[in-house]
């Protein structure tokens, strides 16, 4: 796909065309240094996992588990749990593309100040990148909602696989929250397990719709977009709040906004440069003309 340009001042309310090499403005302002990095599903689509809002996205046809939802009834937890038991495996065997060597490539040269990812597949760090702000938590980890204790993904694998040793449920379409599609039948026959220490509810250790970042969390992230050199955004619409909130406080700090993306944005008024292309196949090229400039 050809890279497309949108360009105007920081901040400004619309968006005006260029004739300048956007890949070669974005490769300038990269090369100054002090980027932060906002990633979101797009940059994991590659490595086979859905969005829900991209080209491909998956909103429409699978609505995602919400907070009160999750909390409010066991028989959807029961139905979270199923289904994510069998995702949990596709996600666990997703492995970094092009574009998620090429962020942790950019860090290790010295260019990327932070990386602030809405993902929660894990794919940063298993490319390399260093002290990733997981926006929204990871499906890495599981929370007790009654004592807080934390422990490793596997180890709620292990034991649902011990609580359901005569369960064949197969994997129906993967979605974007690492869950899978399962008839109602498979559904009943799963058994939860609760918290191995105190017997509270479980839950993945991630953000659900409807629930709020952790404000600790949210001021991290606010601090490092204001000080950065460049926000680039990579793979997200900006369309739920969270992103979003990152972009407008840098352009109101008049800090330098870039996009890459597959299609259009909520932030793209507030970019300098916008590129719509892949990204396994955007930052590689950048990578390139850095490479090229020194």
């Amino acid at each position: 796909m050809a890279d497309g340009l949108a360009a105007g001042g920081v901040g400004t309310a619309h968006a005006r065309p260029c004739t300048v090499d956007p890949m070669g403005l974005l490769a300038d302002l990269v090369a100054d240094g002090e980027v932060v990095v906002l990633s979101g599903a797009g940059l994991s689509t590659e490595s086979g996992i859905p969005d829900y809002r991209g080209v491909n996205g998956r909103l429409r046809r699978s609505q995602p588990m919400t907070y009160q939802t999750f909390i409010g009834s066991a028989a959807a937890r029961r139905r979270y749990w199923a289904r994510s038991h069998l995702g949990w495996r596709h996600m666990a065997e997703a492995r970094p593309n092009a574009g998620h060597h090429a962020v942790a490539e950019l860090q290790r040269r010295g260019l990327v100040a932070g990386i602030i990812t809405q993902n929660v597949d894990g794919l940063h760090q298993a490319a390399g990148a260093r002290d990733v702000i997981e926006l929204h938590g990871s499906l890495s980890r599981v929370r007790c909602l009654g004592c807080g204790e934390r422990t490793p993904r596997e180890v709620l694998d292990r034991r649902l696989r011990e609580a359901n040793p005569g369960w064949t449920a197969r994997a129906g379409a993967v979605n974007p929250d690492g869950d899978v599609e399962l008839s109602d039948e498979e559904i009943a026959g799963f058994r939860v397990v609760d918290c191995a220490s105190c017997g509270g509810v479980l839950k993945p250790d991630v953000v659900f719709f409807g629930e709020n970042v952790p404000r600790d969390r949210v001021a991290a992230c606010l601090e490092l977009a204001e000080r950065a050199g460049l926000l680039l955004v990579l793979g997200s619409s900006l369309a739920v709040m969270s992103g979003y909130r990152l972009v407008r406080h840098a352009a109101d700090h008049g800090i330098p906004i870039a996009i890459i993306n597959q299609g259009p944005t909520r932030g793209d008024a507030h970019a300098l440069v916008t590129i719509d292309a892949r990204l396994g196949s955007a930052l590689p090229r950048l990578l390139a003309r850095l490479d090229a400039a020194w």
